[in-house]
């Protein structure tokens, strides 16, 4: 299944862009997703324990299932002033 994901701020600025297509399999929880991120961007990895996901505009937990076509967003932790 192909799943798009979208990155802000600093997990932008260390990937270099500002989406990534990837092929997932099967219907992945979010542990899984990380799983499967780190391995097609290492860099992400730093991110991960400061970083929400979102699926379809919604904050997701360990729970949340992702599924075919979700469009799934990298939230970085963000400061307002």
């Amino acid at each position: 299944m192909a799943m798009r994901f979208l990155l802000f701020a600093q997990v932008k600025d260390a990937v270099g862009a500002a989406g990534l297509d990837l092929q997932i399999s099967g219907s992945p929880d979010a542990a899984e997703l990380w799983r499967t991120l780190i391995a097609a961007e290492p860099k992400l990895a730093a991110f991960q324990s400061s970083t929400r996901l979102a699926r379809n505009g919604e904050y997701a937990d360990a729970k949340t299932i992702f599924s075919d076509n979700d469009e799934v967003a990298l939230i970085p932790p963000v400061s307002g002033g």
